[in-house]
């Protein structure tokens, strides 16, 4: 989809530090020279074409729930099939068919990790693939900092690494804020008083809890979040590498600063099957500009010398924001 130059501000420039004010689309329509009705209006309609996601929070990993990377190896013929099994759980969030024998690739979220067990288990007497690989995040070295559209993905200031938190438990206000901020602000003048009015707080309660969660890095970002296939960058790589434990977070920070990569982190190994640990995600418009990324990556930091494989997306199953608190959750939990 093109864009024009108000267009493209609008979707770079906001994808983090939303103006947290009772009026935040007034607020963005002022910086950008235009009304709040233009504002509202674009988002509608890219919220409509499938270029924004929604406008909303994304949560710091494990701080208020447990989540991890899962991977199936699954018959080419029964592809489909099981990827419907698995995208109609609530709690995968990602589902993505990757170039690889192990070709099923999705994120699972849950209030719990008593919950996340339950899931997975069902997952495995569902989709009857064998053992899945359960690819527990360690440390986070550039963790969703938004898509920069100018190609410059590594310019964002990045934090020092940090290991993955201790979920904390919430109280029941605070839990009915997750769930109505789950789907994103709603696009209307008072975002804020309408998502209180949901989780049974006033305006003010629900900018200050915001806020509190956005400062505690919580929310790792909050603003509105992107489909960059629907931006024409439709070649997206996930690189791993096989790097000695004692070299993951030297080179993960260095990988980290790159141009070009969007998320960076250490994960758990499952060996035999996947003895990779430094994970990093690549987008570009064309596989060919990707793979010279790797290449000119890989020579800069050092890490040509390990194992690493690429793996390039073939199919997006699904692709929404991660349910931490489900409706029975929250009517029972």
């Amino acid at each position: 989809m093109r864009v024009n130059a108000l267009d493209f501000r609008l979707l770079n420039e906001f994808q983090r530090n939303f103006p947290l004010v009772p009026q935040p689309y007034a607020a963005v329509g002022e910086t950008l020279g235009v009304d709040e009705s233009w504002v509202l209006d674009r988002l509608t309609a890219f919220q409509r074409d499938g270029v924004v996601s929604r406008v909303g929070a994304v949560f710091a990993p494990g701080t208020i729930g447990a989540s991890t990377l899962v991977a199936l190896e699954v018959p080419r013929e029964r592809l489909n099939e099981v990827a419907d099994i698995v995208s109609a759980f609530p709690e995968v969030n990602h589902n993505y068919e990757r170039e690889h024998r192990i070709n099923l690739w999705f994120v699972v979220t849950s209030q719990s990790e008593e919950r996340l067990a339950q899931v997975l288990e069902g997952l495995v007497h569902w989709a009857q693939c064998g053992p899945l690989l359960d690819l527990r995040l360690e440390e986070e070295f550039r963790i969703d900092l938004g898509f920069d559209l100018r190609g410059d993905a590594a310019a964002a200031e990045l934090a020092a690494p940090q290991p993955v938190r201790a979920s904390q438990a919430l109280a029941v206000p605070a839990r009915r804020l997750v769930a109505a901020l789950q789907d994103g602000l709603p696009l209307a003048p008072f975002p804020f008083a309408a998502l209180g009015d949901t989780a049974s707080l006033s305006e003010t309660q629900t900018l200050e809890q915001i806020r509190q969660w956005t400062e505690t890095g919580v929310i790792r970002r909050l603003g509105v979040i992107v489909r960059h296939r629907e931006l024409g960058y439709r070649a997206n790589a996930m690189v791993v590498w096989d790097v000695p434990d004692g070299l993951v977070r030297p080179l993960g920070i260095q990988l980290a600063q790159q141009a070009g990569i969007t998320l960076c982190y250490r994960r758990t190994r499952a060996r035999p099957r996947w003895p990779y640990n430094l994970y990093c995600m690549i987008h570009g418009r064309s596989r060919e500009a990707v793979l010279g990324r790797i290449e000119d990556i890989g020579a800069k930091t050092g890490l040509q010398a390990f194992a690493r494989q690429v793996l390039f997306s073939r199919t997006r199953f699904k692709q929404t924001g991660a349910r931490y608190v489900l409706p029975k959750e929250l009517t029972y939990g």
